[in-house]
């Protein structure tokens, strides 16, 4: 334990108040080391990471192969301008395309950053292969895309567009699953289909397949470009490197970001040739994107995936840990439903029961109440508004820390029947 952080939480959480711009409901934890699928927090304490960053942490915490690349390229060459080539941002394209359908990469700092330019591609290559008009973009309601204007107004979640409107304009909504909605919502201004393969922040809701490749089809037939956000689910978190892989379709453009870095801030978008050479140079850029550190540190997690077998831990272990989950909504009427592949898993409560009143949370709802449970009990995880509470564990999670987690969640839903 650090006596010197022990002394000083609350002045830290005091030091954060005054100091930063407050956009984010922190809980009271100050953390200072994680390894694996483990974070220590400054007074010691320690807890099993079912968040992993939001899903960044895909290979776990500082893992060796990854601190060990970052470190060498530290003292080697920490940046020069996107005006020069350099070999980790070269090598890793290579990479990425030969496990991908795409032919050419582009990299920046971050999803949000990843989406913006997939957007500008598809109105450049709308209005150039299609007239001037080409510029809408569909996407789908409870969609997450980023914060920037521009992917806020990708967003299907009014709640959080509200408070920035004028957005930018040119994009539509339709309900997820819907292909006669999307049908209906096509002009002649449109230029691509949008999509997460499954919807992360808004609650864990997956694409049916019949319906991504009516998607992938309507955009053949109509010269539409299908993007798809696969900043969460890419980097094997849904059990395979990317989750358009369990649709059996391909996008003509792919977005990742989080896992992709191995904790090091990195955005991409994968394209194919024809579709990337629209843009010409001086059309998009990012000083920061595809630095040579944050390059590296995404060669090194890519190698680890494979070399450890970690996306097929993901997808046995997250089959195992979304059947015991099925199992456990058996037990607890209260579950509403299970959602999700791979180590990308959301919970959804019921908001009351029949003839019973909820559980009396007496705070936002019942997600919260159970987050903060976990929280207590050493364990991270995240709620998505009220009632869906979300799991992102490392790749490379145990069978013994999910059973601890299963274990610890039917004595938190225990506690709150009574």
């Amino acid at each position: 334990m650090n006596k010197e952080f022990q002394m000083n939480v609350e002045d830290f959480i005091s030091k954060e108040q005054r100091y930063l711009v407050n956009t984010y409901s922190r809980l009271p934890v100050v953390f200072s080391r994680g390894r694996g699928s483990r974070l220590w927090d400054v007074e010691g304490k320690e807890y099993l990471d079912f968040l992993g960053g939001l899903g960044v942490a895909n290979i776990g915490h500082c893992h060796p192969a990854v601190v060990k690349v970052v470190q060498e390229q530290m003292e080697n060459l920490v940046h020069v301008s996107n005006l020069y080539y350099t070999i980790p941002q070269i090598e890793l394209a290579e990479m990425l395309v030969e496990i991908s359908f795409g032919d050419k990469c582009f990299f920046c700092n971050s999803g949000a950053e990843a989406n913006e330019g997939a957007l500008k591609l598809a109105r450049k290559y709308g209005k150039e292969n299609f007239g001037g008009s080409k510029y809408e973009v569909i996407t789908a309601f409870r969609s997450f895309h980023g914060r920037t204007l521009k992917t806020l107004a990708a967003t299907g979640q009014p709640d959080k567009q509200k408070p920035f409107e004028p957005l930018p304009p040119g994009f539509k909504h339709v309900p997820l699953n819907d292909l006669d909605a999307l049908k209906d919502c096509l002009t002649e201004n449109t230029c691509a289909v949008m999509l997460e393969p499954i919807q992360g922040e808004g609650g864990v809701y997956e694409c049916e397949v019949d319906y991504i490749k009516g998607v992938r089809e309507l955009c053949n037939q109509e010269n539409l470009l299908l993007i798809l956000d696969e900043v969460q689910t890419g980097m094997g978190r849904t059990g395979k490197m990317f989750a358009y892989e369990h649709y059996d379709i391909e996008p003509d453009v792919m977005t990742l970001a989080k896992g992709l870095g191995g904790g090091l801030p990195i955005g991409a978008f994968i394209t194919r040739e024809e579709v990337a050479r629209v843009f010409k140079p001086g059309d998009h850029g990012s000083t920061f994107g595809g630095g040579p550190v944050a390059t590296s540190a995404a060669m090194a997690a890519l190698k680890v995936l494979k070399k450890e077998g970690l996306i097929d831990n993901c997808a046995n272990l997250g089959s195992y840990f979304k059947q015991e989950l099925e199992k456990l909504k058996e037990k607890r009427p209260i579950i509403k439903e299970v959602r999700g592949k791979g180590l990308m898993i959301g919970v959804e409560f019921h908001r009351d029961l029949p003839g019973r009143p909820a559980f009396q949370t007496g705070r936002e709802g019942i997600a919260q109440d159970i987050v903060l449970k976990f929280f207590h009990r050493g364990v991270i995880a995240n709620n998505i508004g009220d009632n869906i509470v979300r799991f992102l564990p490392p790749l490379c999670i145990m069978r013994e820390e999910i059973e601890t987690v299963l274990g610890i969640f039917d004595e938190i839903l225990d506690e709150l029947e009574r």
